[in-house]
């Protein structure tokens, strides 16, 4: 198969060249597939969502809460996930991106305290929760905001 071979499948795509209101041969002669008379057979239709100057409903609709510009989108890592490295070393978020623990930090890391932890080990993130921050001294290591 080559590229100037492919096709869409048999019957997905409808020809946009078909000629409307040639007679009743065509198949599609007379009202030209708008049914008889009412507003939506005329020329000008409504746009979509038009109600006939009933207020629409995409209007009617309460409109709820808003974004903030402000927020950040932190990434939460639990501390069963530090289990990666090696006892004594130094996790920093580049070190996490290149063990594929985190592969986007978007505004910040977060450790939090789900799991167990049994390394001593030198945790640099954005924020800790107070149970990660417990766990990570309790093994022995340190939790450094950065």
């Amino acid at each position: 198969m080559e590229l100037s071979n492919l096709r869409p499948a048999e019957g997905s795509k409808h020809s946009d060249n078909f000629r409307r209101g040639r007679g009743h041969g065509s198949g599609n002669g007379k009202t030209a597939g708008k049914g008889h008379k009412g507003q939506k057979a005329r020329s000008g239709a409504p746009r979509i969502g038009f109600e006939g100057g009933q207020m629409p409903l995409y209007r009617r609709i309460p409109k709820r809460g808003f974004k903030s510009r402000g927020t950040q989108e932190i990434i939460a890592i639990n501390v069963a996930r530090l289990e990666a490295f090696e006892d004594g070393a130094t996790v920093t978020v580049e070190a996490m991106m290149e063990k594929g623990i985190i592969t986007n930090p978007k505004d910040g890391v977060k450790i939090l305290g789900n799991g167990e932890l049994t390394k001593k080990l030198t945790v640099q993130a954005n924020a800790f929760s107070a149970t990660a921050k417990e766990k990570i001294e309790k093994a022995g290591g340190t939790a450094e905001v950065v």
